[in-house]
């Protein structure tokens, strides 16, 4: 479907953003905006005036907002497309969006660093727990031997996260700038994702008893470090739980630790049940002799900060040292890769001394 309406763009202020689409002849018959940052639906249609349609959204608690609109045309038709004014896109596990960012919110300064070189190879290994092949990429930081033990970064979604956040770019900065070791990262892809990730005992074997050996022949490590967000955190919690020697501290962000009460509106989700069994069985859990560091990130009004919350409080009665960070974005890429820096920086500094 084509569009119509001509572009005109936000007027962002430190209360809020004006947002504008020009339309001369009225030729659409709506325009709405889509959003992740809990705006009332009352509240997000555009109003036509003049040749424009415009509407104003106050300011959220949060520094950034992604966002699309939502045009309706005069035979029915909709299309939900980035806004043509404005040129700001960031990538998504679903594609581009555009963004705003309010005053005071700062990039990353690891951005800008040069980074470490590094060699990248692929990865694909059988597992016959799946009875399929765990793929993904291996990345070295080039000054270490082939041979040569060092810590290892294995990360969940790992080419998403890789391109969608930097993650491999935020480690290259800081091993340059001297904050990190020279270490690895094994980027797994997701595969079945939601059959995988969503407590799955099958990928549990498989991560601990095929994934990690065969990533020990190829990058020798020191320690262990499982990363992951949404479904990815969950998986890794759960790979801890069930095999608490795979690794020696977990990331966690936005983890979907999903609980009947808080998280009702996830009760579609095809396992739904084996997942919030598993975060009752931790919380109900009266010991745990396999405590190790955790550091969870959460943005601050994402529908995971109740249950993310009731995880790290869960962990924390059960001995687990958990540093916990609410970052003021919600549920994507970018709002993971803003917390990279301190957050993940300083537990791998303390899970490899």
């Amino acid at each position: 479907m084509t569009t119509i309406a001509t572009p005109a763009g936000p007027v962002v202020d430190a209360l809020g953003v004006t947002l504008r689409l020009q339309d001369r002849h009225a030729r659409l018959r709506g325009v709405r905006l889509a959003q992740d940052i809990r705006i009332p639906g009352d509240r997000l249609d555009f109003s036509y005036r003049r040749g424009w349609w415009t509407l104003r959204v106050q300011r959220p608690a949060v520094d950034r907002m992604e966002y699309l609109l939502e045009l309706r045309h005069p035979n029915e038709g909709r299309e939900t497309i980035p806004d043509p004014g404005n040129p700001f896109r960031v990538g998504g596990a679903f594609g581009d969006k555009s963004v705003i960012e309010f005053p005071g919110y700062r990039r990353p300064a690891w951005l800008d660093l040069p980074v470490a070189p590094a060699t990248v190879t692929d990865l694909a290994i059988g597992s016959r727990q799946l009875g399929s092949t765990v793929r993904g990429r291996l990345w070295s930081a080039e000054a270490l031997a082939a041979d040569e033990p060092a810590p290892l970064l294995v990360a969940h979604d790992g080419p998403e996260y890789d391109s969608l956040a930097g993650l491999t770019a935020f480690t290259g900065a800081l091993i340059q700038a001297g904050r990190l070791p020279p270490l690895r990262v094994a980027l797994l892809a997701p595969g079945d994702r939601n059959r995988w990730y969503a407590v799955n005992p099958s990928y549990a074997r498989a991560v601990a008893g095929e994934v990690l050996p065969a990533l020990a022949e190829q990058a020798p490590s020191t320690v262990r470090i499982g990363a992951g967000a949404s479904l990815g955190a969950l998986a890794m919690l759960h790979i801890h739980r069930l095999f608490p020697d795979s690794f020696g501290g977990l990331f966690l962000q936005s983890g979907s630790f999903f609980d009947p009460e808080l998280d009702a509106h996830e009760r579609r989700f095809a396992r739904f049940g084996p997942v919030t069994r598993f975060v009752r069985e931790v919380a109900q859990a009266v010991a745990d002799p396999h405590p190790l560091p955790v550091s969870m990130t959460c943005g601050i009004i994402e529908e995971n900060m109740a249950n993310n919350q009731a995880m790290a409080s869960a962990l924390r009665r059960l001995g687990y040292p958990v540093e916990f960070a609410e970052v003021r974005d919600v549920h994507n890429y970018t709002a993971w890769r803003d917390a990279f820096d301190p957050h993940l920086a300083e537990l791998i500094q303390t899970v490899a001394g």
